[in-house]
């Protein structure tokens, strides 16, 4: 009997499933409110690549270490790939909620009935024995697509965590870059320091001698003395800048005694320019542009599952197994039982609990819209900021150049004029600050440069592939 109504009911159920359709609108990607490219870079090229390896084209093996380890231990990554696991799970919950779950059932009963009850029989034995084992179901039908909207946003969710992870990495990455040409830069500086202090000693022996001498004043010894305190005390400043730049490395790298040789970042060659025919639409690649989309996606499903509550739920329910008083009988013939069921729940008066419930999700997916639409628009932004400060660092380096090719001219000069008496000290120490100025702005503006470009890889979602 059982088999002859469970071949009749399966192929309806399988119809009601089938047939159910999906409340709620399907996701259909919005037009990117983006230019076609951008006008800060030439579009007379074909379109560019991507490197997701960006950094080594610094070509430096120490910073390829730094970043590699980095994205193995920086723990706001590791946080990021646990959330991605947990996402992972969710989804596959709401996939196996479009299964029916089945359940083993088995129990022992002996239960002793009254004599004082008006249902008592005489001849029903007092003591009652019962042994049973059997298999269940209940399965909700999706008839509209509730579960399925479910999964949908499930796997959204999912992919918005890949995206929210591969976004940390892209930032981790970048950090590492910034923060090790940072540290770079502050060798170079401490390496202009350490010349600058050799040659502050030289000239207070000559002005020392030449005071003894009673060839200048001792204004002049005063004011060597002076400058020569000056470089010391910006040594320090250099030397406590750098570990502490050296110790927000070893946190993001997740190696708390790193340790970096000293370097200098004139040394490290120039990243490649940008190529020409940059697209708009390459900001649509960034992790956090797809992630901002994927939740509008979730989003976007969450108005089907409100739906669904302004219809009935179906349910099916079923078990299959056996029944008897002793154990040895529980499988013999005559004791088994089976049972079937279809069961309804139809909403009737919610005062508004469902209509509300659609309207958040409608609110939220609008939210979510803007939000791509921010996320989007923001990238572009960056992608032109970077674009600009590439190119107007790349001359600005150029004229810090020649601005301390000029200034050690008139250094060299200065000296020459002091040693033959032509000027007091004043203005050699003139010339003294102004070849400093230039050559430490000079590596301010490199690192500005190489900084820029960093921007640039971590805006366009990973960088270019040079040719």
């Amino acid at each position: 009997m059982m088999p002859r109504i469970a071949t009749r009911l399966t192929p309806l159920v399988i119809a009601l499933a089938m047939a159910g359709c999906a409340l709620g609108p399907d996701y259909v990607r919005p037009a990117a409110p983006l230019p076609a490219a951008y006008a800060e870079a030439d579009q007379n090229a074909e379109q560019s690549l991507v490197n997701p390896r960006w950094w080594t084209l610094f070509q430096d093996a120490d910073l390829d270490d730094l970043v590699d380890q980095a994205l193995k231990n920086n723990a706001d990554l590791r946080q990021a790939i646990a959330r991605v696991e947990q996402a992972d799970a969710v989804a596959r919950e709401a996939g196996a909620a479009l299964l029916p779950a089945i359940n083993g059932d088995a129990g022992i009963t002996n239960s002793k009935a009254s004599t004082r009850t008006s249902t008592y029989v005489s001849t029903m034995p007092r003591i009652r024995h019962s042994r049973s084992a059997a298999l269940s179901t209940s399965y909700e039908i999706d008839i509209w697509g509730r579960a399925r909207r479910t999964r949908e946003a499930s796997q959204a969710a999912l992919l918005a965590s890949e995206y929210s992870r591969d976004a940390i990495r892209l930032s981790i990455a970048g950090l590492v870059a910034s923060n090790y040409l940072a540290l770079r830069a502050l060798d170079a500086q401490l390496a202009v320091s350490s010349e600058t202090l050799a040659s502050r000693e030289e000239s207070l022996k000559l002005v020392r001698s030449r005071n003894d001498a009673g060839l200048v004043s001792p204004l002049d010894l005063h004011q060597a003395e002076s400058s020569l305190a000056a470089v010391q005390a910006q040594q320090a400043d250099l030397r406590r800048q750098r570990a502490l730049t050296e110790h927000q490395l070893a946190l993001i790298v997740g190696q708390p005694d790193l340790k970096l040789a000293p370097g200098d970042v004139r040394q490290l060659p120039l990243p490649p320019a940008p190529p020409a025919g940059l697209p708009a639409q390459l900001v649509e690649a960034r992790p956090d542009v797809r992630q901002a989309e994927q939740e509008l996606v979730a989003a976007n499903a969450g108005i089907g599952v409100a739906k669904a509550g302004y219809f009935p739920r179906f349910t099916l329910t079923g078990s299959l197994g056996s029944e008897s008083k002793a154990l040895g009988d529980l499988f013999s013939a005559g004791a088994g039982t089976w049972a079937l069921g279809l069961g309804a729940t139809v909403p009737l008066l919610d005062f508004g609990r469902t209509t509300a419930r659609v309207d958040q999700a409608k609110a939220l997916t609008q939210q979510s819209l803007i939000g791509w639409e921010q996320t989007l628009q923001t990238a572009y932004k960056e992608v032109r900021d970077a674009l600009v400060s590439l190119r107007e660092n790349g001359e600005a380096e150029t004229a810090q150049g020649k601005r301390y090719v000029a200034a050690k001219r008139s250094l060299d000069l200065a000296n020459l004029r002091y040693e033959s008496g032509y000027v007091g000290y004043l203005e050699v120490l003139d010339a003294q600050r102004s070849s400093n100025d230039a050559l430490t702005a000079l590596i301010a503006t490199r690192q500005a440069r190489l900084a820029s470009a960093v921007d640039l890889f971590k805006a366009l979602g990973g960088g270019w592939k040079p040719e």
